[in-house]
């Protein structure tokens, strides 16, 4: 405190997303979109089905290229680094549909993120630690296992743990909570909450509401590949233009 004002704490920049476009084509999938990821901040992506959330966490990952616009990780551009590259500066994610190594097991799997992540492990000091993260997911005692018997939601736990192994500095969450039962809902939002509480820096893109007003300190949405919206969950989700993006001009 300085002159009896309470002084707030200035997070860097973590992620700066400036202009990006993505063309398929004539579609535009992403439009001019521009937003700044702080540092220990969850941020959300939200919007309809089809307004380029996921494209553009495959921007920001790699996967895919921008047609125009920058990216810059901690202020090193990004824009047009592999993918591989991108996850050795610390950027990791999990998938919309899950993605895991059929013929290794789960500790394999996991292991997996810490060789080709941001803070790269070898022998037993991965091993170890893929162990620790397993337990952090809550997959103890499974690191042996073939990934073809586990549950939905465990596979789930294993791309998150596989996902953390390396320390990632900008944690991609797409739609991790879809397709779970009320209780694993549950169990994935308190999950996710704690990763917050670690002071992670995260960006989910998430349908469940409910999650984004527990998780999220900003929100951005998304329509028709445009930012029609920034600000607080109360604030984005009261927008008259968010409100006509998913239920329509009726209710707007």
């Amino acid at each position: 405190m300085a002159n009896g004002v309470a002084q707030k704490t200035v997070h860097q920049t973590a992620l700066a997303v400036s202009g990006v476009t993505r063309n398929f084509g004539g579609l535009i999938a992403v439009d001019s979109m521009s937003f700044d990821l702080a540092e220990n901040e969850v941020l959300g992506l939200i919007g309809p089905n089809g307004s380029g959330k996921t494209t553009m966490m495959n921007l920001i990952s790699g996967a895919l290229k921008p047609n125009g616009g920058s990216i810059r990780l901690y202020n090193q551009d990004i824009t047009q680094e592999p993918a591989n590259f991108i996850a050795r500066l610390g950027i990791a994610r999990t998938f919309q549909i899950v993605r895991i190594l059929p013929t290794l097991t789960v500790l394999e799997n996991v292991a997996a993120g810490g060789v080709f992540g941001y803070d790269r492990r070898w022998g037993t000091h991965l091993e170890d630690h893929a162990r620790q993260m397993l337990h952090r997911v809550g997959l103890e005692g499974a690191e042996r296992s073939p990934v073809s018997g586990l549950t939905y939601i465990n596979q789930k736990r294993l791309e998150l743990a596989r996902a953390l192994v390396s320390d990632p500095r900008v944690l991609l969450l797409d739609e991790w909570l879809a397709g779970l039962n009320p209780s694993e809902l549950l169990t994935g939002i308190e999950l996710i909450e704690e990763l917050r509480s670690e002071g992670r820096t995260i960006i989910v893109v998430e349908h469940v509401m409910d999650a984004i007003r527990s998780l999220c300190d900003r929100c951005v949405v998304m329509n028709s590949g445009a930012k029609i919206a920034e600000g607080t969950p109360g604030e984005v989700l009261a927008d008259a233009d968010v409100i006509r993006a998913y239920l329509g001009d009726e209710h707007a």
